[in-house]
């Protein structure tokens, strides 16, 4: 078991050396879509890409619906293993809707599964900003 402030120390070691292991510039947060991010997650059970649509639920069911119709390309190209759920919470209770594509197995708390966990998480989220630039036009509402 880990004090908060073990925990916290791990979590900034893992992505200070996930930074400097692949130093490149995400776009993330910075999609240009209000209410469309590309996230990275990785906690003591499993590691995570995203995207997610938040906001309002007009927004977020136009946005979504665009996704849908781009769900095959996305599964046969980029991840096959891709899963999307509509409503999806978040643990402080927000709704969203989500694309997503985990590694069960891995923990922040161990250090011997970080190197098989950043490059799930560099490739995946490279794949997955692949997608996003060629179908951003499409996506976009």
């Amino acid at each position: 078991m880990f004090s908060k402030e073990e925990s916290k120390s791990l979590r900034q070691e893992f992505w200070i050396s996930f930074g400097k292991s692949y130093p490149r510039k995400w776009i993330l947060y910075n999609t240009k879509i209000k209410g469309l991010n590309l996230k990275f997650h990785f906690d003591v059970k499993k590691a995570m890409v995203s995207m997610a649509v938040e906001g309002n639920l007009a927004q977020r069911i136009e946005i979504w619906e665009k996704l849908l119709s781009l769900r095959s390309i996305l599964k046969d190209v980029y991840f096959p293993e891709a899963i999307f759920e509509d409503c999806y919470v978040l643990e402080n209770k927000k709704e969203i809707s989500i694309i997503y594509i985990e590694k069960q197995g891995v923990s922040i708390h161990n250090k011997n599964t970080w190197k098989e966990t950043m490059e799930f998480l560099n490739e995946k989220m490279a794949s997955l900003e692949a997608f996003f630039v060629e179908y951003r036009e499409i996506i976009q509402p």
